[in-house]
């Protein structure tokens, strides 16, 4: 199939439910048994080659069509998306019946006041509570509206008949059970996307639905594609591992940020000039810049101090690739977060421009 620079419009309601499901499935770093099953059955039902990693994330390997590989000088291509979230875990437990936890990557205490939560014990048993200030009342609080909100003054209220700490255990509850936050996904009718998590998910959901798309129509690729949906970036070591032979480049296709200083909008997708790992492969960049422009792909050029991403540990584990960082504009990064199906469709078209016009 030749390139088609609108057939990204087939495939806008595939995106959103595949986001939709991944939002759906419980994913702290390093807890990725459920949605990691998700993806291995997407991409077995689509016939594409896929295993799980040693570590927990997933591998899936698009082999490149053998007459366009021949001029390819290129090499392989490693795409990588998180779909591992923040969320918490049990510290422990008060004699209050109340549970002190500790967060899991940069979850902000003050962001997630008053949100849903599900406790998950080593038994698999889930139990519904709240994540509170201390004494929360209003009504009893004089100190409620500038008391600090931290991991030390907030708890989980447990939706449970549970007064004491020796309650709460006999409910199988115990320090390191994963502590799991409400997404509370809504997509309107604008085509914005809102919800936790979309860092990642949206992403991950992006490449999932590329690859549902190269499947659907036999798209023949001139070089080898890798695609590493990793569990632990949010903690930092997402991308360490693994490496492929033949692969010269990797991107991190990971959100873009949204805010003040900043050029990316939530319509468009962004490519990273730099971020708190310093500079992102300065011909790489060019390129991607100069087929957002030939397709008239809405982008945006930002340097992120305060990021990093899963390509960096990639790097930092010693692989000697190019390296990118691309995605869709995501608004309230590691709160609750804004995006919109157009810059998420945009990063979409620049993965098919750039790997479909080699």
């Amino acid at each position: 199939m030749a390139f088609n620079k609108e057939i990204y419009k087939d495939y806008q309601e595939t995106l959103q439910t595949i986001v939709k499901e991944l939002l759906a499935k419980p994913s702290p770093s390093g807890y990725g048994h459920e949605v990691t099953q998700y993806i291995l059955d997407l991409l077995s039902k689509w016939g594409v080659e896929a295993y799980r990693t040693i570590k927990g994330g997933v591998i899936a390997h698009i082999n490149a069509d053998p007459q366009k590989a021949e001029d390819n000088t290129e090499g392989g291509l490693l795409l990588q998306a998180h779909v591992d979230t923040l969320g918490g875990m049990v510290h422990r437990i008060k004699g209050t019946g109340r549970l002190k936890i500790t967060p899991i990557g940069g979850l902000v205490a003050a962001n997630t006041e008053a949100e849903n939560v599900m406790v998950k014990t080593r038994d698999g048993k889930t139990y519904e509570g709240t994540f509170q200030l201390e004494n929360a009342s209003v009504h009893v609080n004089a100190d409620l509206k500038t008391q600090e909100r931290n991991w030390d003054t907030m708890e989980v209220v447990l939706d449970e008949d549970v007064t004491d700490a020796e309650s709460v255990r006999a409910l199988g509850i115990e320090a390191g059970d994963y502590v799991f936050f409400e997404p509370r996904t809504r997509m309107t009718d604008k085509g914005y996307i809102k919800s936790r998590f979309l860092d990642d998910k949206l992403s991950a959901a992006v490449l999932l639905t590329y690859v549902k798309y190269l499947t659907d129509h036999k798209v023949g690729l001139s070089r080898d594609l890798y695609i590493h949906w990793t569990i632990y970036e949010e903690v930092g070591h997402g991308g360490s591992s693994p490496f492929f032979d033949g692969v010269t480049e990797s991107w991190s296709v990971d959100m873009g940020c949204v805010g003040e200083g900043l050029n990316c909008t939530e319509k468009q997708v962004s490519i990273a000039a730099k971020d708190s790992g310093g500079p992102y492969n300065y011909d790489v960049v060019n390129k991607l810049i100069a087929l957002a422009k030939t397709y008239d792909i809405d982008y945006a050029v930002d340097i992120y101090p305060f990021y990093g991403s899963d390509v960096e540990a990639t790097l930092r584990a010693g692989h000697d690739f190019r390296h990118a960082l691309i995605g869709p504009g995501v608004y309230a990064s590691h709160g609750y977060e804004r995006s919109h199906l157009d810059g998420a469709m945009n990063t979409f078209r620049l993965i098919q421009a750039y790997l479909e016009n080699q």
